[in-house]
């Protein structure tokens, strides 16, 4: 019965810093999902004696070890020989992976190095796991030591290779031996416009700790809220949706998505659903909006276009912004951006616009505007809403909350609330 586990990252591009460990990021949150207890994540490089231990340490700890990495065919991917040395099982060759390395190599017109062969073995009593997108086939296989047994599963550490093994053979395996016939029913929320301490309180005292799991993770520039129902297929998921109406009731303000949808997407499948077109002016975050709108797929049914006037005189001559507005209130004002959105509005035909004007910084603030003062503006029919922020953090972070706070307007327009609601960053 598979209750624990372990993850078991390897290789001296991780322990170095060369390469960042996303893989366990995407394992740990996968066991979560399932409802898999993670007692640790342990990082080793291309080391035999560490390698080792790393294994014996692992397989005392947990019912499960995940492995990913040092599986290829070069010297120092050490995975499988490790493994076999601290099971006692010898290795074996396993013809359908040959065939399946052959093949690939055949189809790109290559000659397979003899070096390859060797990701074709495993230790005896392993279970081949195959790999379609690659030539490194994952195994498993469970391991009895001390009254104790131990399911290792090893995978490639290629995340387009490791992430469709884990989810469609792997997670359903695990599922199959956790011993009971419960599920984990599992919602999440997208929130912005509130810290995620914030949100903690919003939602204290709502879930009792024996009716769900809440947990939160801050994802800049949003923070997730994810509600876990551990019980048989039906009541848990009956139980999730009840839950969920409280969240909704009580953050329904905050939440802008389900799952794993982004701010764009929602402001996409909101201004389609509308038939809105959209127009963009932008200045301190150059183009972004628009970047990030047009990476939605089928953006080009509401989105117009994006002018990114950068300067005054861009401003002026493209957008129609007074020279008078300029002078007497500045690039970075409500005043401004009234006309930025205005003139982007007039100039295409859009339904709606947006625009943004700021200091992003390091420098250029001013005592009166600081670096981080952000202004924006939404002009539609009926509607001309202006607000200045005050942001803080580097370059970046001002220029990616600028974009967030503008798509969250548009996802408010297009829904009927109320505009400039995003308090953490209102002055």
């Amino acid at each position: 019965m598979i209750q624990r586990a372990v993850i078991l990252s390897t290789g001296d591009e991780i322990t170095t810093g060369k390469v960042v460990d996303s893989n366990s990021n995407y394992l740990a949150d996968k066991l979560n999902e399932i409802g898999v207890d993670l007692v640790a994540v342990l990082t080793v490089g291309d080391v035999p004696e560490r390698l080792e231990w790393a294994w014996r340490t692992a397989m005392q700890m947990a019912d499960l070890v995940l492995s990913t990495g040092g599986i290829g065919p070069t010297a120092d991917d050490l995975t499988t020989e490790t493994i076999a040395r601290i099971t006692g099982k010898p290795l074996w060759r396993h013809e359908p992976s040959v065939e399946h390395m052959q093949r690939l190599f055949s189809s790109m017109n290559r000659v397979m190095p003899e070096n390859n062969i060797k990701q074709a073995l495993f230790p005896e009593t392993a279970e081949v796991i195959p790999n379609p997108l690659g030539t490194a086939p994952g195994f498993r296989m469970a391991v009895l030591q001390q009254n104790h047994t131990s399911h290792l599963v090893v995978m490639p550490g290629v995340p387009r290779e490791m992430k469709p093994m884990m989810e469609e053979q792997v997670i359903p395996w695990i599922r199959t031996n956790r011993g009971n016939d419960k599920i984990f029913a599992t919602r999440i929320f997208q929130t912005f416009g509130i810290s995620e301490s914030g949100l903690d309180e919003q939602v204290a005292g709502l879930i009792r700790p024996e009716e769900a799991k809440v947990g939160f993770r801050a994802s800049f520039p949003q923070i997730s809220l994810k509600v876990m129902v551990e019980d048989l297929p039906g009541i848990a998921e009956r139980r999730l949706d009840e839950l969920s109406e409280r969240v909704r009731g009580r953050v329904g303000n905050y939440i802008y998505g389900e799952g794993e949808i982004t701010m764009e997407q929602v402001v996409a499948e909101l201004l389609t659903e509308k038939n809105l077109k959209l127009a963009v002016a932008e200045s301190c975050t150059g183009g972004l909006i628009g970047h990030r709108i047009t990476n939605v797929p089928g953006s080009s049914r509401f989105f117009v276009g994006d002018l990114v006037t950068y300067s005054n005189e861009m401003k002026q001559g493209i957008l129609g912004v007074r020279d008078e507005t300029l002078r007497q209130h500045g690039a970075v004002s409500e005043e401004c951006v009234i006309e930025m959105a205005a003139g982007a509005r007039k100039r295409s035909g859009a339904d709606v616009a947006i625009a943004t004007s700021g200091i992003a910084g390091p420098e250029g603030g001013t005592p009166d505007r600081p670096v981080g003062t952000v202004c924006i503006a939404l002009v539609a029919d009926d509607v001309r809403v202006s607000r200045r922020y005050q942001m803080r953090g580097t370059r970046d972070w001002v220029k990616l909350l600028t974009s967030q706070v503008a798509l969250d307007w548009l996802r408010r327009f297009a829904l009927g609330l109320p505009l400039g609601e995003s308090i953490l960053f209102r002055r």
